[in-house]
Formats: C-alpha cells, sequence, structure tokens
C-alpha cells in the first residue's frame, strides 16, 4: 500500500496514518491483506512516478520480498500514473477508487444496488480507456497520428462506444428505478407516513441502530459498506404515530465521485426525509474527520436543509463528554445496549413536531378561513383561485400540515 501527501493537493486529497489505516481496512474487506506500507511526504507529486523514483524502489523490494501481486494506491492515479507504476513495480496497480468499487461489486444485492455500482465503474473506466491510449499516442513523440493507427485504435473506439452504449442503457434503467421511488415517496407522503434517514460514516453502526429502534434482524456486521441497498422499516412512537426508518450506505472519505453520482437515485431519498439521523461512531478517535467527510456530502446532496439530529453512538465502548453542552439535536446512545434510546425517540418526536413541510393543498371555497390561515402559521408560497377551490402552495410546521391532510394535492 501507497500512500502520498503532497503541500500542492487539497487536504481531503493528502493521505495521513488515518487514511492509510482506513485503505487497509477496505483492502481487508475486499479480501486482501496489506503486507507493507509506504507514505510519502514532498511538495508535489511526481510526475512519473507519482511518489518518487525513491519510494517507488522501497515498495519494489517488499513487493519483491513479501510476493504481493497487486499494489494499492491511497490517492486517486491518472491512467498513465498507474501504467507507469505498474511497468515500475511489476504488478497491478489500482488506487482508492477502484478498491471501494470493487468492494460494492462485491456487496451489492438488490438489482438497484447491481445497477448503481455497474454504473459508476463503466464511467470510472471510459476516461481511463481514453487516458491509456493518449498515454499510448505520447510515445511517438509527436501529436501526429502516424504510427498509432491499427487495430489497437480500432479496438479502443470499440470498446468507447460499448462502454458509452452501457453507460446510456444502465442510466435509462436508473431512471426506472427513480420513477418507482418517486411513487413511493408519493404514495408515503399521502398516506402522512413521515421518514427518518439515518446516515453516517461506513460502520458507524447505523444498521444496529435500525434494528434497536424497530426491532428488526438486520445482518449488521463489524465490517465497512456493509449495508449498500436501502433497508426501510416502520416504527411506531405514541405522539408521532406511524413512522419509517431508512438505512443508507455509509460515506467514506475520498468516496468516489461516480459512486456519489451513482447512488444519487437512491441517495436522494436524504432530501425528502423529515429528518436525518447522523450516527458517528464516538469511540474512533477520527469522528469529528468522519462527521466533516458526512456533512460535506449530506451538503453535496442537497439535504443540509432536512432537519438533523447527530446520534453520538456506542456509549459502551467510549468514555468522555463529546456532546457540547447538552445542545438541543444531539443525543448519546448506544445501539448495542439500548443506551439513551428513548431520549432519541423523544428527540424524534419533538423534531417531526417542529419541522416544516412543502405541501399543495386545495381548500374548498366553504372552508376559505383555513386559506387565510396559512399565511399565519406558515409561508404561502402560491395561492390561485379555481371554480371549486383555492390551490395554496405552503411551507408549514408538522402540526398545522396534519391538520390538513384531506386537502393535500
Amino acid at each position: 500500500m501507497a500512500g502520498l501527501a503532497a503541500a500542492s493537493m487539497d487536504r481531503s486529497e493528502r493521505s495521513t496514518e488515518a487514511s492509510m489505516e482506513e485503505l487497509e481496512a477496505l483492502l481487508e474487506t475486499a479480501g486482501g491483506e496489506a503486507r507493507g506500507m509506504v507514505l510519502q511526504s514532498r511538495p508535489t507529486p511526481d510526475a512519473h512516478s507519482f511518489i518518487g523514483s525513491g519510494k517507488v524502489a522501497e515498495m519494489k523490494t517488499i513487493i519483491e520480498t513479501e510476493q504481493c501481486e497487486l499494489a494499492v494506491f491511497d490517492n486517486e492515479l491518472t491512467p498513465s500514473q498507474s501504467k507507469a507504476l505498474s511497468d515500475e513495480l511489476g504488478v497491478r496497480v489500482i488506487d482508492r477508487s477502484g478498491l471501494i468499487m470493487d468492494i460494492f461489486a462485491q456487496r451489492a444485492r438488490t438489482r438497484e444496488g447491481i445497477l448503481q455500482v455497474e454504473l459508476a465503474q463503466y464511467k470510472y473506466l471510459l476516461p481511463r480507456l481514453t487516458g491509456m491510449w493518449k498515454h499510448l499516442a505520447s510515445q511517438t513523440g509527436t501529436s501526429s497520428p502516424i504510427g498509432t493507427r491499427g487495430p489497437g485504435e480500432t479496438q479502443l473506439e470499440t470498446d468507447r462506444r460499448h462502454i458509452g452504449r452501457k453507460i446510456t442503457k444502465l442510466e435509462e434503467e436508473l431512471k426506472t428505478v427513480r420513477k418507482v421511488r418517486d411513487t413511493q415517496r408519493r404514495r408515503r407522503e399521502k398516506n402522512a407516513v413521515p421518514t427518518v434517514a439515518l446516515v453516517g460514516y461506513t460502520n458507524a453502526g447505523k444498521s444496529t441502530l435500525l434494528n434497536r429502534l424497530t426491532g428488526s434482524d438486520i445482518q449488521a456486521n463489524d465490517r465497512l459498506f456493509d449495508t449498500l441497498d436501502t433497508t426501510t422499516r416502520r416504527l411506531r412512537l405514541p405522539e408521532a404515530g406511524d413512522l419509517l426508518f431508512s438505512d443508507t450506505v455509509g460515506f467514506i472519505r475520498k468516496l468516489p465521485h461516480h459512486l456519489v453520482e451513482a447512488f444519487k437515485a437512491t441517495l436522494e431519498e436524504l432530501r425528502y426525509a423529515d429528518i436525518l439521523l447522523h450516527v458517528i461512531d464516538a469511540s474512533n478517535p477520527e469522528w469529528e474527520e468522519q462527521y466533516r467527510v458526512v456533512d460535506a456530502l449530506i451538503r453535496e446532496l442537497g439535504a443540509e436543509g432536512t432537519p438533523r439530529i447527530d446520534v453520538y453512538n456506542k456509549a459502551d465502548i467510549y468514555t468522555g463528554d463529546i456532546l457540547p453542552g447538552g445542545r438541543k439535536g444531539s443525543v448519546r446512545v448506544s445501539a448495542k445496549t439500548g443506551e439513551g434510546i428513548d431520549e432519541l425517540l423523544k428527540e424524534i418526536t419533538e423534531a417531526l413536531g417542529a419541522g416544516m413541510r412543502h405541501v399543495t393543498l386545495r381548500i374548498p371555497y366553504a372552508e376559505a378561513k383555513l386559506a387565510e390561515q396559512l399565511h399565519r402559521e406558515g409561508e404561502v408560497l402560491r395561492k390561485e383561485y379555481g371554480d371549486a377551490f383555492i390551490e395554496v402552495e405552503a411551507v408549514l410546521p408538522q402540526n398545522s400540515w396534519r391538520k390538513l391532510l384531506a386537502y393535500q394535492v
């Protein structure tokens, strides 16, 4: 394994001891075993070998001594860098993104999950095909295509077109999945069933918490990316009624962009959830960095406006006070033992009462006073007068909205 911390890199892209430990855990999750680690610091990446000739030689010694078959890099590599390193080291080279996508390919079980992973893999591969070809072309020492035409280029173009067709087909299939998901979501909204989405860093304990809250028996293992396919369970609370709890795929630093894009059909549920439970592994020394990673991805997915409760999990194996002065919206729990679960349910109930809902209502003229009441209780975005009713689009508190369910479009 190897990683680079270059001053010219964005802070989030630099390798650290923590990110290398995480890379080792990812490798083990994929079924591999780390036999050595090289962590390099330099001002900028080496133009040819990325980590510099000295570190490449060090890696080659480890590979030959330990009889390694694969070199894994913590940073994202360009196609030409991968090829140069593979030639130097004498083994296959993959980067962190390729490793994570391999794990996702192993773990996907549902049709939707398989489609999403396959789409991400093809999008990851396509520019690398092109990059490989550019790398070969550059060896001619000229921008002229003379001497580079022939079966190789024909095969490249064939591969490129084939992958392009596969990407288009997969995107169409995922659009169909999204339509089904939209229909299910509208049905939930019509039936006034609030949704609570669990989100967090991989292995933070989301599945264990979902089991604890809903009495389910979802398999929950101590390994990275154990949950890829969204799982939804129902729970009835005395003061809030029926709720739907949805588990989601765990996040991780340097999560491949193509995976985030491909999983948006699933992860966009975060934007439509009534509440997010951000599950944090408080026993992990890196929990603050993990918190920032998840927060950034929530924003990227457009869910920063969704009400959120920070759930500091694994209270049974850490000591100390993390919660900032009993701040509202933060709860310390142990999904394993049940500590703090009652307090969490209380927070959820209160958040549902205080949350806002974007709705469209059709109010009969006989009940016109309700339309005026909306101005006092929420924000009216649009009002149109029809033949038999007044159509109002408004943002309302949950308590007000529930009183008007009969008029919701």
